[in-house]
């Protein structure tokens, strides 16, 4: 099961998606794999929201593996479902971003899917870890 923290988080962003035909299994249901993907696009337009793009992080010569992840399948969401993907963030990134995921439907009041990823900044010259540019981390405080 996906622990979020206990504390009120620092930022959320909320993304609207509709699932589509070929995102659903023979059910019916969205394929499992496919919620990795939503919270890809929602991480990527909740950072945009901010006021940097992916692009310009890497043109920076940083990029952002994924590190770890996990997801939690409360109940399916099915196709044409409209969801709302929500992001949080509940610690200013050092190098670290950890970005926490709930999935809504309006069919029910809990989140249908639970998720955590976690990603590391790095340099994409020597591939090993580095610090969130500065102009990243001001995203936070002009954000509170």
């Amino acid at each position: 099961m996906v622990q979020f923290p206990e504390q009120q988080a620092i930022l959320k962003y909320k993304y609207p998606l509709r699932s589509r035909y070929g995102e659903t299994d023979k059910m019916g249901y969205v394929y499992y794999g496919r919620y990795l993907e939503y919270f890809e696009a929602a991480r990527t337009e909740m950072i945009r929201s901010m006021g940097v793009s992916y692009s310009r992080l890497e043109e920076d010569g940083i990029m952002l593996p994924v590190i770890y992840s996990q997801i939690s399948y409360k109940a399916p969401v099915f196709y044409d479902e409209l969801m709302q993907i929500e992001v949080l963030i509940f610690d200013v990134p050092a190098i670290r971003l950890k970005t926490y995921y709930n999935v809504y439907t309006n069919r029910l009041k809990e989140p249908h899917i639970q998720g955590q990823v976690d990603l590391c900044f790095t340099n994409s010259d020597t591939r090993k870890p580095c610090k969130a540019p500065d102009y990243f981390l001001d995203l936070y405080s002009e954000n509170k």
